[in-house]
């Protein structure tokens, strides 16, 4: 028996999906809402029987782990480790020899940082000015305290790497960990005389520490905030601070909060608003927006007032116009962080939040408070920062308006403004922006809607050729290249190749690599197509099958144009009667 196997024997599909979705008996399945989209009608399934689950609303689906892997934005190997844990199954058993070692370095790196942060913690009760500080300046409650694991790292140089000795780790793996470094004297701790913050991945395993100094160190000016070094582990690149807290709060309310600071998560946790997360300062990366993406495709930028914070926001604007994030920006009234805010009065931050401005406009004011609009300079250097955003927006009705805004903000023509965005496109590559409250089909993925009913269409179709061999015939123009997934070529080149299929004979064996998608199209005919006469399924088939050869048609089109666009006299008339068999072929399936 293989690692998932044990895991799938161990585990049930409704309480792996019951822990993201609210599910309600339906017959013989389970139903509830998309976790991949803003619905009010559930369309989501899960089959206890087949161990299975599918979302009609996108048409995406699978079993335990390709749920994870979506609704976590993780890849295989990462939700592995997840389930595994959840099953209580020992990997290792599993692990092919040559691949043990990396993992269990990890492991270990794994094991003393916990032990490490639990050091911290117990070093924390016996300081009684790091104490004084987060309980009393900072205002974190106890509980705070302990949710978050905060700690002190005493001043010695040495208590640390002392402690971790007496716990059977070595300066190897210490060092791996980013918690000791070589110094003049030798090797001592990374982190003396500072408040630690502990930095966990999604999963909530500690891979690292922020630490705050606590009082000015003899040896000068030493600097506010330092982080562990970049780590097997621990990438301030990726990692952003407090996700494991506010996942679920940020899927739910179906947007993200990014601060600055990390204290200034904990205020906002302690506070009730828990769908906040904080980048390494302000050192916001493409790689955190993606991460941020995949549990809501609405992100506010709440950063400090200070020109450092301002700059990170400008920087952070066409990073969420690449990854294709909604993005918009949290004025903090009277220049303050939301940490000071929350401890004023928590409901002001929660208005401030309510309050976000979508990037463009926040942009367009930013710049009109900065520069003379009404100099000729000034209105060049206006017109070359904000146009560079409004060229990226998808939504022509949008970009007009802004076009038209900007020409009354500095007095000038709209045709003028156009004529400007039309000679930057030649220069700068678009970049793009979305207006918020625009929903992805999925928490991160933003698939083309097109690709949604595609999917969609293929699967409807299979269902029906699948449970009604009747309707075969119905499809003769489908081959299988008009299919998208590897999984749907599949399953219909099977049937075409096998039209008497009824389910029961032994070429089912040929299938059983395909044994989800085949379970999630069994699932689908159910639930939609069971109970129709066979005339009314007849129409449907007739239906997909124009919708699949249209699409078919429309790609294959494209191809042969851009094909023309360099071939020769003998390629050309080729090409001419590739298209005009395309034609035909649209023609026929029509009838």
């Amino acid at each position: 028996m293989d690692a998932v196997t044990e895991i799938k024997a161990r585990l049930s599909i409704e309480d792996v999906v019951s822990e993201y979705v609210q599910l309600k008996r339906s017959g013989r399945n389970l139903k509830g809402l998309s976790p991949f989209g803003n619905e009010k009608t559930p369309s989501f399934m899960v089959s206890p029987e087949k161990q299975i689950w599918h979302d009609f609303s996108s048409g995406k689906g699978g079993d335990m782990f390709t749920f994870i892997q979506e609704v976590e934005g993780l890849d295989f190997k990462e939700t592995l480790e997840i389930l595994a844990r959840k099953a209580g199954v020992d990997l290792e058993q599993f692990r092919a020899q040559g691949s043990g070692p990396r993992a269990q370095q990890k492991e270990r790196l794994y094991e003393v940082l916990d032990i490490a942060a639990k050091f911290y913690q117990a070093q924390l009760k016996g300081n009684k000015m790091a104490l004084e500080y987060l309980l009393k300046k900072r205002a974190f409650t106890k509980e705070t305290v302990l949710k978050f694991r905060l700690g002190y790292s005493p001043n010695t140089g040495d208590a640390l790497i002392n402690f971790l000795k007496s716990k059977k780790f070595n300066q190897e793996e210490a060092s791996a960990a980013g918690l000791i470094t070589q110094r003049y004297k030798g090797w001592g701790d990374m982190f003396r005389g500072r408040i630690m913050v502990p930095l966990s991945d999604a999963q909530g395993r500690i891979v690292g520490f922020t630490a705050r100094v606590l009082a000015p160190s003899d040896d000068g000016e030493a600097p506010k905030y330092i982080n562990t070094p970049s780590t097997l582990l621990y990438d301030k690149g990726r990692q952003a601070y407090g996700l494991h807290f506010a996942k679920d709060a940020i899927r739910k309310q179906k947007f993200g909060v990014v601060v600055e600071g990390n204290l200034d998560v904990i205020a906002s946790h302690q506070a009730g608003v828990t769908n906040v997360v904080a980048a390494a300062g302000t050192a916001l990366t493409e790689a955190h927006l993606k991460d941020l993406g995949r549990y809501a495709n609405d992100i506010r930028f709440a950063f400090d007032s200070d020109n450092a914070g301002i700059a990170a926001t400008e920087r952070a604007i066409p990073l969420a116009q690449k990854v294709g994030v909604n993005v918009s920006i949290i004025t903090i009234p009277g220049g303050k962080d939301p940490d000071e805010l929350v401890r004023k009065d928590p409901k002001l931050w929660e208005q401030a939040i309510e309050k976000h401005q979508y990037a463009v406009d926040w942009l367009i004011d930013r710049y009109k408070s900065l520069l003379d609009v009404t100099s000729g300079q000034g209105k060049r250097q206006f017109t070359d920062v904000v146009l560079q955003v409004i060229r990226g927006l998808q939504d022509k009705v949008e970009q007009d308006h802004y076009l038209g805004e900007l020409a009354k903000d500095i007095g000038v023509t709209k045709e003028a403004m156009a004529a400007k965005l039309k000679e930057q496109a030649k220069e700068v590559r678009p970049i793009r922006l979305k207006k918020p409250g625009v929903r992805a089909q999925g928490p991160g993925l933003r698939e083309d809607k097109d690709i949604v009913e595609q999917r969609k269409t293929e699967q409807h179709m299979l269902a029906l050729l699948l449970m009604q061999p009747k309707l075969r015939q119905e499809a003769s123009k489908l081959t299988a290249d008009m299919f998208s997934s590897a999984e749907a070529k599949q399953l219909f080149s099977f049937l075409t190749e096998n039209p008497d299929f009824d389910g029961t004979a032994k070429e089912l064996k040929e299938l059983q690599s395909n044994g989800d998608y085949v379970k999630i199209t069994v699932l689908l005919f159910e639930e939609l197509y069971r109970n129709l006469e066979i005339n009314e399924l007849q129409y449907e088939v007739t239906r997909l099958q124009v919708q699949l050869v249209a699409r078919y048609v429309k790609h294959q089109k494209q191809r042969v144009r851009t094909a023309m666009e360099h071939a020769s006299d003998v390629d050309m008339r080729k090409l001419l009667e590739a298209d005009k068999r395309l034609n035909d072929l649209l023609r026929v399936s029509k009838g």
